[in-house]
């Protein structure tokens, strides 16, 4: 299959999530929309703004040279710090249930994080790409790298948002296997972290609770095991054919978060299983043309950037789905293409773009 072909499958896939991605959150969120905001369509409106802003990043990404992000690298390092820092700033960062992660204009949320992820998937790609002879050198080809991703960890931490902080690193050390650094550096370093970890998770209280409910729901099934239950529930009510889409009925104040972080249970209740197995199927389409096009791209670096972007849509998707169906502990990480997220989608569809790009024939 030529790159022409596989770029196309792989826009209609994106295309087809997307559009998936509109219908259920209008389905999962117009209830409660109209009960709490007097709109029911308040937040399809919203998501339609961030699906047009994410189309015309898309375009854009793809109207460029893909290789200007290598240039661009360490400016988007200098730059995602700098609006790390800004966010933590009270007046400019806003605040939402003790987390300082977003800025917001003119009623747009921008989360910050979201770019950090970004930039250091660009800055890994290219530190790979140029330092080939030396990734299997600790003090040339790992420890530098990792210093600006713990250095970059350390300021999400603090938002907080261990969640982002795990799938940065988990990307981060995806690229580092795939680019040739030794697996002793990168376990070493896995090793390393497990106490900080655990620091992380355990001396938190809303951590611990997530750690205790995923343990045990049934524990605490009107508190901290509530969301879960209702996530099992949903998944468990729409049997093979679903209850019918728009008839599900733990989108009516049962779930938290449906329509972001849960939506891919209001698929299950409303779809039932053709419906989850379906978007199951797509990503893995989706995964299989995107890596296609990243083993032909025309140098290492496009090579690596698409794969980062590809490990990062793919990681996010398999968190959502295993938290869902309680394999995982509760994140709140987005279904990409599927979930209101905002600068989430924004940026997947970018990722899309670049992945689009890179699949252009091109001389180096």
């Amino acid at each position: 299959m030529n790159l022409k072909q596989l770029r196309i499958n792989l826009a209609a896939i994106t295309l087809i999530l997307v559009c998936v991605g509109i219908v259920m959150i209008y389905s999962a969120s117009a209830i409660y929309a109209h009960e709490n905001l007097g709109d029911s369509a308040y937040f399809l409106k919203r998501h339609l703004l961030y699906v047009l802003i994410g189309f015309l990043g898309c375009l854009l990404v793809m109207s460029i040279d893909y290789r200007f992000f290598k240039k661009a690298a360490k400016p988007l390092i200098i730059i995602s710090f700098g609006l790390l820092l800004l966010v933590l700033i009270p007046g400019i960062g806003k605040e939402v249930g003790g987390a300082r992660r977003w800025f917001r204009f003119f009623g747009i949320s921008f989360q910050p994080s979201e770019f950090a992820k970004f930039a250091m998937i660009v800055y890994t790609a290219e530190f790979l790409s140029r330092k080939k002879s030396m990734v299997t050198s600790f003090f040339k080809g790992f420890l530098p790298v990792f210093m600006v991703l713990g250095a970059m960890c350390l300021l999400v931490i603090v938002q907080p948002d261990l969640g982002t902080v795990l799938a940065m690193s988990s990307i981060c050390f995806i690229m580092f296997f795939v680019g040739g650094v030794r697996l002793a550096h990168i376990i070493s370093f896995v090793l390393l972290s497990l106490p900080g970890l655990y620091f992380l998770v355990f001396s938190v209280p809303y951590r611990r609770r997530r750690i205790l409910a995923f343990i045990d729901p049934w524990a605490d099934p009107q508190g901290n095991g509530f969301q879960i239950i209702q996530s099992l529930v949903a998944l468990g009510s729409g049997g093979v054919n679903g209850v019918g889409l728009g008839q599900g009925k733990q989108k009516l104040l049962y779930l938290p978060a449906a329509y972001t972080d849960f939506i891919f249970s209001i698929i299950g209740e409303e779809l039932g299983f053709i419906g989850t197995a379906s978007i199951v199927i797509l990503f893995a389409l989706f995964l299989i043309q995107a890596t296609k096009i990243c083993l032909k791209a025309s140098d290492s670096f496009g090579q690596y950037l698409s794969f980062g972007l590809i490990s990062c849509l793919v990681i996010e998707a398999i968190v959502n789905m295993g938290v869902v169906t309680s394999l995982l502990p509760t994140k709140g990480l987005p279904f990409p293409f599927i979930s209101y997220g905002g600068t989430s989608l924004v940026f997947n569809m970018v990722y899309v773009g670049i992945i689009l790009n890179v699949g252009r024939v091109r001389t180096k």
